[in-house]
């Protein structure tokens, strides 16, 4: 959820600077998400690993794992940070075509890259209170980053309380200072209200390759299945931008609508990945593809509701990032497609995280490259080649959500899973 708030709060404030900023956010920001998710790649084996020692009951054995996760992590970052600031200007000059665009996006992202730091270790955290099945803390999270965020926003994009009036500049520091904050609570609660002894965190804090080797087996896949995945989305956006900057403000208003309906689904997404490893740790494989359809079905019940209202009245959620009527308009469209694609969104990712929590994240990751090629190939198509509407564009998502779940949901049913072990 803190991820997507930040977007989403982002998006609604920037939409009332310019357009150039709401469009260049867009861009900066799924650049910002594709490498984000390659620590959150990494996070998921760590968190893989935890649940199957929490499912067997070796507690002390989930110590180690955490520890040797925040160090790669924090190794990670600084390797991204300084890769980012040597090369993403060059690379985003090559790719966009505007250069007010291109001017605002590294504005942005010249501060929000010192977020990797502390948004790192944040999601190795996060690993371990979902493998342990003890998320409450999560929610307390989130909810400070949202509220951070949501103020230092305001204040600093707008010049509010003494502060200069930074824009979009304004938009990436208050986001690092919330992750920044965020960390610093993780780490409070941690010692004070987590049974660290029983956990062995922090204790003998050194790294062990072995157990890096480990998590890598499990994660490295994943790692490129995210990273992928986003950067396909960045590409997504750098066609659209070749469009136009109305076409790429409205594809912003679509992607932070997008988000925010994924935020009941993307839970339950990542609670499927942590039974299914407790389960299987358990020796309750025979449940998983049960649980499985509880959770789409549980899933389902909580997006309906929202998809269909967004759906019926999206001139609502619309004024929340803009109050040009023009610029609303031409979003109502996007916003319906999304509406219903989240749908297909709720369904396939609980399955295909469900595949990735079985262990099986090698296959996971080519479910992925199969289905980024049509996704892709459908884009460029429409984007470029034959441009159609904005709207028509957004139609991949029913490409990309319904391949990845078919192959999902047969590689449950029908896979060779059960047998493995780690």
């Amino acid at each position: 959820m803190a991820q997507n708030i930040i977007n989403v709060t982002d998006t609604a404030f920037l939409g009332r600077v310019s357009e150039v900023a709401l469009g260049a956010s867009a861009i900066a920001g799924v650049f910002y998400f594709a490498v984000y998710m390659v620590g959150f790649g990494f996070s998921q084996g760590v968190q893989i690993l935890i649940g199957r020692r929490n499912g067997e009951g070796n507690f002390k054995q989930i110590g180690p794992i955490f520890n040797n996760g925040l160090l790669f992590n924090l190794l990670l970052s600084v390797v991204i940070f300084v890769a980012t600031i040597l090369w993403i200007p060059q690379l985003m000059k090559l790719l966009v075509s505007s250069n007010e665009i291109y001017v605002a996006t590294i504005e942005y992202l010249n501060w929000r890259i010192y977020g990797y730091f502390f948004v790192f270790l944040n999601v190795i955290f996060r690993a371990l209170y979902v493998g342990i099945t003890d998320t409450r803390i999560l929610t307390t999270s989130s909810i400070i980053t949202a509220v951070v965020n949501i103020v230092l926003d305001y204040v600093m994009i707008f010049g509010k309380f003494g502060c200069p009036e930074l824009g979009i500049a304004g938009a990436a520091i208050a986001s690092v200072i919330a992750e920044g904050i965020t960390l610093i609570y993780l780490i409070v609660h941690t010692f004070i209200f987590t049974d660290t002894k029983k956990y062995n965190l922090f204790s003998h804090f050194r790294a062990e390759l072995s157990t890096i080797v480990q998590i890598l087996k499990l994660s490295i896949f994943i790692m490129f299945q995210f990273f992928i995945s986003i950067s396909t989305w960045f590409l997504f956006f750098v066609f659209i931008e070749r469009m136009g900057e109305r076409p790429l403000a409205v594809t912003n208003i679509g992607r932070s609508m997008y988000v925010l309906l994924m935020i009941p689904a993307s839970a339950l997404a990542t609670t499927a990945g942590t039974l299914v490893s407790n389960m299987i740790g358990g020796g309750k494989k025979e449940e998983v593809v049960k649980t499985t359809n509880k959770i789409i079905l549980t899933a389902l019940l909580l997006v309906v509701p929202f998809a269909v209202f967004s759906f019926f009245f999206p001139g609502l959620f619309a004024r929340i990032y803009t109050d040009d009527p023009s610029l609303m308009q031409a979003s109502l469209p996007v916003i319906r497609v999304v509406s219903v694609a989240v749908l297909f969104f709720t369904v396939s990712n609980v399955i295909i995280n469900s595949v990735s929590g079985t262990g099986s994240t090698k296959i996971a990751f080519y479910m992925e490259v199969v289905t980024l090629f049509f996704y892709i190939t459908y884009v460029y198509y429409t984007a470029i080649i034959n441009p159609q509407q904005v709207w028509v564009v957004w139609m991949s998502e029913f490409i990309y959500w319904t391949s990845l779940g078919i192959m999902g949901y047969l590689y449950l049913q029908k896979g060779n899973w059960r047998e493995k072990e780690f």
